[in-house]
């Protein structure tokens, strides 16, 4: 059972002030500070600083709340068990590339099994570890960058980053130099998208950056970008499986090479979650 004192500390670690920390648990703020007090004595380490007059987590706080996630996530993955449900409930996450484009062979599989209960929050990359943090899903699967040292994970495959144009654009098929690439309109997706990160990671490796391009546009949908490439509205940068999502699409490549990168498993430190990578593997 999680003490309810970290319990408080795992609450304004959400809130980051302690005055919202006392309103969400309904309790005093003196008492919430009497609950920091208590864990930064039994500890002791100071586990909140304030710097510019604004609250952060110390190194100590850091490495404490990745442990209390854990406990908390493990709290309730047992209390599952021990109420014995005849269905095994799976949350899942996974960024718009792997969730629209993937996992549609993995889901059918899920959704086959009378002893699963599967849920699925397709979102970007940010948003999912946020989720995942939260413990309000199990395991997600990412294209995008993350904190390897922060999460356990498995390798789930490795696709290629593309360039992708109408069939009929002189760029379709081509290796593009980046002067070409630049009179361009290119259709992005929203920050914290990991298709966005590791594309503007390959510009920056090259000292490159959006602003060498004549226009952009940011655009969270993948179907709407794709409809806009059709349309002759701009290019965009995409892994292989959207890529070959619509006969009407091309690819080409660009003189910066070629870039793959990895579609992760991940999922909290301690919690087991290569369970749920050979269940999803299954």
């Amino acid at each position: 059972m999680l003490d309810y004192r970290m319990e408080t500390f795992l609450t304004l670690c959400d809130q980051m002030n302690y005055r919202k920390t006392a309103e969400v648990l309904q309790m005093t703020q003196p008492a919430v500070t009497q609950h920091i007090q208590y864990l930064e004595q039994y500890y002791g380490q100071k586990l909140f600083d304030y710097t510019a007059r604004r609250l952060q987590k110390t190194t100590a706080g850091e490495l404490l709340e990745q442990y209390g996630r854990t406990a908390q996530y493990n709290q309730m993955a047992i209390m599952e068990k021990l109420q014995a449900p005849q269905r095994k409930r799976l949350r899942l996450g996974a960024t718009k590339t792997i969730g629209d484009y993937v996992i549609g062979d993995m889901m059918a599989r899920l959704l086959s099994r009378h002893d699963v209960e599967v849920s699925l929050l397709v979102d970007n990359t940010k948003h999912l570890l946020e989720k995942l943090r939260h413990t309000d899903l199990d395991i997600v699967l990412l294209e995008g960058y993350f904190d390897k040292t922060a999460y356990d994970y498995q390798l789930m495959r490795q696709e290629e980053l593309v360039g992708i144009c109408h069939k009929d654009h002189p760029f379709a098929g081509q290796i593009v130099d980046m002067e070409a690439l630049g009179q361009e309109t290119i259709l992005l997706r929203e920050e914290g998208s990991g298709t966005r990160a590791v594309f503007e990671q390959l510009l920056l490796s090259h000292n490159y950056t959006l602003q060498t391009f004549a226009k952009t546009a940011f655009i969270s949908s993948f179907e709407v970008i794709k409809q806009l490439v059709r349309s002759r509205q701009g290019i965009a940068f995409v892994y292989q499986s959207v890529a070959n999502s619509h006969p009407e699409l091309a690819t080409f490549q660009t003189t910066l090479g070629q870039v793959s990168h990895e579609f992760n498993y991940v999922y909290l430190k301690d919690t087991h979650g290569e369970d749920v990578v050979a269940l999803l593997e299954k």
